[in-house]
């Protein structure tokens, strides 16, 4: 027999999971119409671009463009995802509503010129942004707000790549290194199988990838990829400190902030001139496919995404950092297979989702994530790249504001501390064991 308790606990559930489906639906909504816009912007911009490869000489007039314009109207905005992680955390600050046309201008412009970016910190920035404006209209706050925040990264995620299991995990996954939120589970996961439903319903498609074979274990294979993984936390690593380095710098060097992506923007170009190719500006996706299909790729092109990349988004032009790091594992994946004698197309597929779960922590999420584009053939293999990837790459990340939950190794690390306050400690030199 129920008691009067656990009937009083069932009905406060289903007016939570009503709450939570609703609020989470329309932000989905909202979400998901803003990817349509946004993907279907940046297909119309990745195509003019590659047929007329001379915009790229116009890159340092767009980066002048979106400089000022951040400088002048962006506000709090210019933090990007930062901003949102952060606000999970703090509830104190109001995302502004401006930041996702400002992240969506920026963007297209970014890819139309040749800057050398992505799409879901812009997906995640919409979303977030959209989210917060709808939480005020509603007048939440305190948990509430929080929860809308975080079903705006889900939505915001899931429905830019088509994986929205992925897109819900991440959301619980990002805020802290090594926790994961499951107060979020209700609004996000709503919010991302909505926002996915959502794109796919205004005929916006994605992209599709062979599936992974059927592997049992094999002890020799799986040390391979244990070592592969490692690579691969190492080259989200190398990523993230080019990128801090660039963003150190070009600040440091450059006091008016408009004028940074201007010189950001003739680096670009001038990488481009001194390698002859067009393979590293933009999304790089056809790098992607020349790693699945057989075509293959130059054993350093994960390098050349590296700096491309980096000296795009440290000098100050706005995107996503995922996709980018999607083609640095794949390329990575397929040299490293290559050398190993393994199958280059399967360390590709490997690659592929664990550098990112190096550089963004979410080593679940990207393991969720190969399984919604790759099958689940191969998820043993994929889930050990991906811990040891999320493992190698230490406590070090795109996403400054993230808290560390729980630290990978002992040392100087505090639980709970941002990464960003982590680096500036240990840049003071200061050190305590815990």
């Amino acid at each position: 027999m129920w008691s009067w308790v656990n009937l009083g606990e069932h009905q406060a559930f289903m007016r939570m999971l009503v709450k939570w489906v609703v609020l989470g639906s329309v932000v989905g909504v909202l979400s998901g119409t803003a990817s349509a816009v946004f993907l279907t912007a940046l297909n119309w911009a990745t195509a003019v671009r590659v047929a007329n490869p001379a915009l790229l000489f116009l890159l340092p007039m767009a980066g002048l463009a979106i400089g000022w314009a951040y400088y002048r109207h962006g506000g709090s905005a210019v933090r990007g995802n930062n901003l949102g992680i952060e606000q999970v955390h703090l509830n104190n600050d109001p995302i502004p509503l401006r930041m996702a046309p400002l992240v969506l201008v920026g963007t297209v412009l970014t890819h139309l010129f040749g800057g050398s970016a992505g799409r879901e910190g812009t997906a995640i920035q919409m979303g977030s942004s959209l989210a917060d404006w709808l939480r005020r209209v509603l007048r939440l706050a305190g948990d509430d707000r929080r929860l809308m925040l975080m079903a705006g990264m889900s939505g915001g995620f899931g429905s830019v790549f088509g994986t929205p299991i992925a897109g819900f995990m991440f959301a619980l996954e990002a805020p802290a290194m090594g926790r994961i939120r499951y107060d979020g589970v209700i609004p996000c996961l709503t919010a991302a199988l909505v926002g996915d439903l959502v794109t796919r319903a205004w005929g916006v498609g994605h992209s599709h990838y062979p599936a992974l074979a059927e592997i049992g274990i094999q002890p020799l294979l799986l040390g391979a990829v244990v070592l592969a993984g490692i690579a691969f936390g190492w080259v989200a690593l190398a990523f993230v400190e080019l990128l801090e380095a660039i963003r150190h710098y070009s600040r440091k060097m450059i006091a008016y902030p408009p004028l940074r992506p201007v010189v950001g923007g003739l680096m670009v170009i001038g990488l481009t001139l001194i390698f002859g190719t067009q393979d590293y500006p933009g999304l790089s996706l056809p790098l992607i496919q020349n790693t699945m299909n057989g075509t293959g790729v130059e054993p350093l092109a994960f390098a050349l995404k590296i700096v491309f990349t980096a000296v795009t988004l440290g000098t100050g032009f706005v995107g996503g950092e995922v996709t980018p790091l999607f083609v640095m594992g794949a390329t990575a994946g397929y040299s490293i297979g290559r050398l190993m004698g393994i199958d280059p197309a399967f360390m590709a597929a490997l690659g592929f989702v664990a550098v990112f779960a190096g550089a963004s922590n979410t080593p679940l999420a990207c393991t969720i994530m190969a399984v919604e584009l790759f099958g689940g053939g191969s998820l043993l293999y994929v889930g050990v790249a991906c811990f040891v990837a999320y493992l190698a790459s230490g406590h070090r990340g795109i996403y400054a504001t993230q808290l560390i939950g729980t630290p990978k190794t002992a040392g100087d690390v505090r639980t709970d501390e941002s990464i960003e306050a982590l680096s500036k400690r240990r840049e003071g030199g200061s050190f305590h064991e815990q």
